[in-house]
């Protein structure tokens, strides 16, 4: 894997094109789960639970994560999939699911979660 960023002068050669899409794949999460430092940007979160299982994200004071930050979580698992703040007052989810502040995500679909300000969270991808 590649070193970024490059900087002026680097050689873009066609390994640190083919990095650039490459995913970490994290160990899957079988009980509910809440974001932590090192599951952004190129990391996929596999959940995997034949119930439903929750992923939450955490206020900016338990974790501030850099505006701009993604976030990628699949439901590989049989249960029902809900994306939702640890603390809904603090932090604000939305999506364009059939819940804004509680997109759920089907099994083998995927979602990202995008930080766009302070406590703000947007949720796009394959959500009900």
């Amino acid at each position: 894997m590649p070193t970024f960023p490059v900087v002026t002068g680097d050689v873009l050669t066609s390994t640190i094109f083919n990095g650039l899409p490459a995913f970490t794949v994290q160990t899957a999460k079988t009980a509910d789960y809440t974001a932590a430092s090192g599951d952004e940007y190129q990391q996929l979160i596999p959940m995997n639970k034949a119930t439903a299982i929750a992923f939450k994200v955490p206020t900016d004071a338990t974790y501030a994560f850099p505006v701009g930050t993604v976030i990628t979580v699949l439901n590989i698992g049989a249960g029902t999939l809900t994306i939702s703040a640890v603390t809904p007052g603090t932090t604000t989810v939305l999506s364009a699911g059939g819940t804004a502040a509680s997109p759920t995500v089907a099994q083998y679909k995927s979602a990202a979660i995008i930080k766009q300000s302070a406590n703000v969270w947007y949720v796009v991808g394959a959500i009900a």
